[in-house]
């Protein structure tokens, strides 16, 4: 199952990204917990080298700990501190404020030296799309959404959102990359709904969910749809889920495209228990 999709927009997010890293003082990436190196744009780590940055693994409580514990070892270093948590519960949210200060401590002590006491720092989110942009931007604005003003050299799109923090945000579309080098990559965005399911064979999709989870997962599948056992077979094992759930036409035959719908939902709702499709 091959998977590409780079619509235009992004391109010209690609570009404003570029443009607009001036304006700000650090960035914040966030990324899926479950799929940390597939839901890493790499042209995001190439345009943002050298930015302080915060790496964020969101929805963190659907990873396993151990994997995310792993990840964070694997991806900090002197310029980039990681952090998990979830920014609908806003679970480890509160971490953000003193790591961005930490990372800026040499700017800001500059401007105190100065006499400056309530300086902003500015922020810019960045992620591929439906990682949780929009929930952590509204969790630390809580609500406050007010625009603040065009900046210089910012299209007027992008808007600053103000927060109690003493933090300004840029937010900024969800963007992809051009191509996938390696398809798993594709095949785990498409997993967590970070490529839309209106543009994928759903069908095919769910099958190919379940040949990835069966060996490291399988137990949670019997668990989850009370089968038997599994067979090495991916479709078997989708037909016998089907047969469970009642998605059964006339004459015996299974509702693909239902059974499908089932599985990607309950998989991404964390209805399997925390599962991290990628370890460092």
């Amino acid at each position: 199952m091959e998977i590409n999709w780079f619509p235009g927009h992004m391109a010209k997010t690609r570009r404003e990204i570029k443009e607009n890293l001036k304006l700000v003082d650090a960035v914040i990436e966030i990324r899926d917990a479950r799929i940390v190196r597939s839901s890493a744009n790499p042209e995001i780590e190439e345009i943002c080298k050298g930015k302080p940055r915060i790496i964020l693994l969101n929805k963190a409580d659907l990873a396993e700990e151990k994997a995310t514990s792993e990840w964070i070892k694997e991806l900090s270093n002197e310029n980039i501190k990681v952090i998990k948590g979830n920014s609908m519960t806003g679970e480890g949210l509160k971490n953000i404020k003193p790591i961005l200060d930490l990372l800026l401590k040499e700017k800001l002590d500059r401007l105190r030296s100065k006499g400056l006491v309530n300086i902003t720092t500015r922020v810019m989110v960045v992620g591929i799309p439906n990682v949780g942009k929009s929930s952590f931007i509204n969790k630390i604005a809580k609500g406050n959404r007010a625009k603040t003003g065009d900046r210089p050299g910012v299209t007027k799109s992008r808007q600053w959102i103000k927060t109690k923090l003493g933090i300004e945000l840029m937010d900024t579309p969800g963007v992809l990359w051009p191509k996938f080098e390696d398809q798993k990559v594709g095949l785990n965005l498409a997993f967590t709904g970070a490529i839309k399911d209106e543009i994928m064979n759903v069908e095919d999709l769910a099958l190919e969910l379940i040949k990835s989870l069966q060996d490291q997962y399988g137990d949670r599948i019997i668990k989850r749809y009370k089968l038997e056992g599994l067979s090495e077979d991916a479709l078997e094992n989708m037909d016998n889920i089907a047969i469970k759930r009642g998605a059964v036409m006339a004459g015996r035959n299974i509702d693909y495209n239902r059974i499908a719908i089932t599985i990607l939902d309950e998989f991404r709702g964390g209805k399997l228990g925390r599962i991290s499709l990628e370890t460092p």
